[in-house]
Order: structure tokens, then C-alpha cells, then sequence
């Protein structure tokens, strides 16, 4: 069992991270401020992993504490970002999602309610009794004063109204067991992308969502789940192993493809533009890495910026 950790001051811990891991520490006292307000464990831990030496707990030779705090202040801006665009995406699968069904089975609550509704088969029937247990309880809440006027007034919540509480992993399992039909109408509205791309992008971002929201690292980090091979795949000449695509699977790069048929071509390439400044700016001060490997890291190929030449198609 490995040793416990025993407790020690900010001012012991900058003592350590110089002394016994080789980080350069400039200012303590800018060293404890950072530690203080972001915590050892967020921080350090978080984001020690590209400068340490392989198969040791010591530091690239040169590497500031400076150059970890860079890291971590690019992971939060790059949460900002992404997750301005995921809730962009959110909002306009509840208005698709909400119309079409309003349209195909009328605004009664009862409507969404109703099983028979929903694509349930034998396979997709735990997921739709979930999905309608999650309904009714949105149905009874008294968290939100837009549905206690609905419920008080009109004696009748529509979907239009009850959709704006549920969650994007919700929106995402109501997408899933969607009549083919509605799933279809849903589809039409992003250009090129067919139900089953729709589902796979959208249970994937539901997990980026869930990063962002939660705080957690973001560059790093990979689903279970993959989206489809796409068109932008092979056009990108993105390498292959075996017969998985090496990037844009279930890395950030995948959220990046998803953002490219998900969003209006002029938002994503404001997008894009946001992004490439964020990655610019932090390849300045992240001086012991390298910028293939950051890549690699965030799972982007190196060319990737050239996702905005090709046709979707």
C-alpha cells in the first residue's frame, strides 16, 4: 500500500515542488498565491504531465512553475470557449427537437409522456422508460417559475417550454429514441450529417459538455465513445491505426469535427479563429514542450487548421 500523503503548508509545498522536483520557482510568493487559489492538487497534478522526465517525478531541466500555471490558465479558457459553442448547439437541438415533435404529436404533455411516442424497441426500452421518468419529474418541478406558470395557468406544460430543463445528456437520449423520422427533420437542418453521425456527435459532446461544466481537464481528455469517420477524416489525411483514425475519434479534435457540421459555417470559423489565438499564445510560454506533442496530446493533427478547406461532403 502505497504511503499516505501527510498534510503541508503552501510555503512547504513551494519548498518541495523546487527542492525535491526541480521546478523552477522564481517568485515564492507568487508560487504560494497560485497554489492558494487554485489548490496543489487542480493545479500540479493536473497539468504536471508534459514536463516531467519520463518514468521519474522530476521536471524537465528549466521548467518554470510559471509554465504549469500557463497550461492550467489554457485548459480554463479553452473550456470557456468550448463550452460556448456546445451550449449554442444545445439551444438549437431544443428548438428542433421540440418542434418537430410538437408538430408530428401536438403540444399536450401527454404527448411526450406516451412511450408509444418514441422509437421502443427492446433494445432502446430502458433508455425510453428512463427518458419518460425524467420527464414527468421536470413535469412536477417547482424549481422553475416558467414551468409553475405553465402548470398553474394553462394546467399543460408543451415540450417547447419543458425541453429548456432538461440536460444536453438528456437532449442527447431523447435524440437517440426520436422516431427515424424526426431524427431525420432534425438532421436536415446541419447540412450533411445522417442520424446515426447525429447520434454518435452527440453523445460524445455530451461528454465534453460535462468537462466544461465540471471544471475538469479538457486538452487531455478522451470519451469512450467515438464519433463516426467522416469525409473531414479522410480529406485531413489524418493517419490511421489498423482501421481507427489516429485523431478526431473521441479526443478534442472529435468535438472540433462535430463543431464543423454542428455549426453555421460562419460560427465555427470565428471558432476556429478563437482557437487558433488560444494555441498560439500558450505555445509561447509552454517553452519544454513541443508543439507536435501538444498536439498529439489534444489529440489534433498538425494540420489540422485546414479543416476549414474542404467541402463537408
Amino acid at each position: 500500500m502505497a504511503k499516505q500523503r501527510t498534510f503541508i503548508t503552501f510555503s512547504e509545498q513551494v519548498e518541495n515542488l523546487r527542492d525535491e522536483k526541480g521546478l523552477i520557482i522564481s517568485h515564492s510568493q507568487y508560487a504560494e498565491e497560485m497554489l492558494r487559489r487554485i489548490g496543489y492538487f487542480p493545479l500540479i497534478s493536473g497539468y504536471k504531465h508534459l514536463f516531467r522526465i519520463p518514468l521519474t517525478k522530476k521536471y524537465k531541466e528549466g521548467t518554470a512553475f510559471e509554465e504549469i500555471v500557463a497550461l492550467y490558465e489554457f485548459d480554463s479558457e479553452l473550456r470557456e470557449l468550448f463550452f460556448k459553442y456546445l451550449l449554442q448547439i444545445e439551444r438549437h437541438l431544443r428548438s428542433l427537437m421540440s418542434y418537430y415533435f410538437s408538430e408530428m404529436y401536438g403540444e399536450s404533455q401527454n404527448e411526450y409522456l406516451d412511450m408509444n411516442h418514441f422509437n421502443c424497441t427492446r433494445r432502446t426500452q430502458a433508455t425510453v422508460s428512463r427518458l419518460i421518468s425524467t420527464l414527468r419529474r421536470a413535469v412536477v418541478s417547482t424549481d422553475y417559475s416558467y414551468i409553475n406558470y405553465y402548470r398553474n395557468r394553462h394546467g399543460n406544460i408543451p415540450l417547447w417550454v419543458l425541453i429548456n430543463v432538461l440536460t444536453f445528456g438528456n437532449l442527447s437520449k431523447m435524440y437517440q429514441v426520436f422516431p427515424q423520422s424526426l431524427q431525420s427533420k432534425v438532421c436536415k437542418n446541419f447540412g450533411v450529417i445522417n442520424r446515426r453521425q447525429m447520434g454518435q456527435c452527440l453523445s460524445v459532446l455530451t461528454k465534453f459538455r460535462n468537462v466544461c461544466a465540471h471544471g475538469e481537464r479538457l486538452f487531455t481528455y478522451r470519451t469512450m465513445d467515438c464519433i463516426s469517420d467522416f469525409p473531414l477524416h479522410r480529406k485531413l489525411e489524418i493517419p490511421l491505426q489498423g482501421t481507427q483514425y489516429q485523431y478526431g475519434k473521441n479526443d478534442l479534435f472529435a468535438a472540433v469535427i462535430s463543431f464543423r457540421y454542428l455549426l453555421p459555417s460562419k460560427d465555427f470559423c470565428t471558432f476556429k479563429a478563437k482557437l487558433v489565438r488560444l494555441m498560439n499564445r500558450v505555445s509561447k510560454d509552454l517553452v519544454h514542450i513541443d508543439s507536435r506533442e501538444f498536439l498529439h496530446c489534444m489529440g489534433f493533427p498538425a494540420n489540422w487548421k485546414n479543416i476549414t478547406r474542404y467541402r463537408l461532403k
